[in-house]
């Protein structure tokens, strides 16, 4: 553990106002007695990533939220949305539009690529906000919990895209789905438009096997631009009413229901788009 969570209050207390903290202090937690939850999540670090992503998120990125109603207040959810920009700073700024639009607030579980995890240092602060890794066992676990999972189905490939492919989703995972459908959770669509400009990627340097990312990128700025984020929130679609738990063995109906949400966030970029008036706006 880089720190105990009293320095995490410190650091919470500090940079984050009243708000921070009755945030905090209003989630649902279930200590595994020792402190933290069986996934290392601990209220006071999840305070801290609130307080250092706050200026960010208000300031910065200015990030603006449509349809926030659509995501479930209580039970488990998937939140399913598009994944672009670099450095995956559109993760940063959905957890922590969720936990701000969410009452009583939801600390959502982001479940990051196997790599992730492994990162020394990094891995350990991401899990104690409640980042978790993308295993069966793991989605599993959280979602008989009643957590919300924020999931990217075009994982990795999606942030490293070239900026001549901008908004035009990658391949589209399956997994989101046979979660949804086996452990009876609705979908939510999501659409994050302005990441995409956010440090437009020149090239990327593949990386040895031994090294714990996939890729160097090479961006094209040496910080993120002040482009301006809108998260659009879609109607849940509800895969757990149309399919019987058994029906996630069957990968044609998978598929097909993949590709469904996938077309619903598609669409929702698309009008994101056609509805913004300035990439900085």
């Amino acid at each position: 553990m880089p720190f105990p969570p009293t320095i995490a209050r410190l650091v919470s207390s500090s940079l984050g106002g009243p708000s921070v903290r009755d945030r905090a202090d209003r989630l649902h937690f279930a200590d595994a007695g020792h402190g933290y939850d069986r996934f290392g999540q601990h209220p006071d670090f999840v305070a801290m990533g609130d307080a250092v992503v706050a200026p960010l998120h208000r300031r910065y990125f200015r990030v603006q939220s449509y349809d926030a109603h659509h995501i479930p207040k209580t039970g488990a959810a998937i939140l399913a949305a598009n994944h672009s920009g670099t450095l995956p700073m559109d993760g940063a700024m959905l957890w922590a539009d969720v936990l701000r639009q969410t009452d009583p607030p939801r600390a959502a579980r982001t479940v990051a690529d196997y790599f992730v995890t492994s990162l020394p240092v990094i891995s350990t602060l991401f899990a104690r906000c409640g980042v978790v890794g993308g295993s069966r066992g793991n989605a599993r676990a959280l979602l008989q919990a009643g957590e919300l999972l924020i999931i990217f189905p075009e994982g990795t490939p999606g942030i490293g895209k070239p900026y001549r492919d901008r908004y035009q989703l990658q391949q589209w995972r399956v997994g989101h789905c046979e979660l949804a459908i086996r452990y009876r959770a609705p979908v939510v669509p999501i659409a994050i438009i302005g990441a995409e400009e956010q440090m437009p990627q020149l090239a990327r340097i593949p990386m040895p096997r031994a090294v714990p990312f996939p890729y160097l990128p090479v961006p094209a700025t040496p910080f993120p631009l002040p482009v301006r984020y809108h998260i659009h929130y879609g109607e849940p679609l509800r895969l757990d009413r149309e399919y019987t738990p058994d029906q996630a063995d069957d990968p044609d109906i998978v598929r097909r229901a993949a590709e469904r949400v996938r077309d619903r966030v598609q669409a929702m970029i698309d009008a994101g788009l056609a509805q913004r008036t300035s990439v900085f706006r």
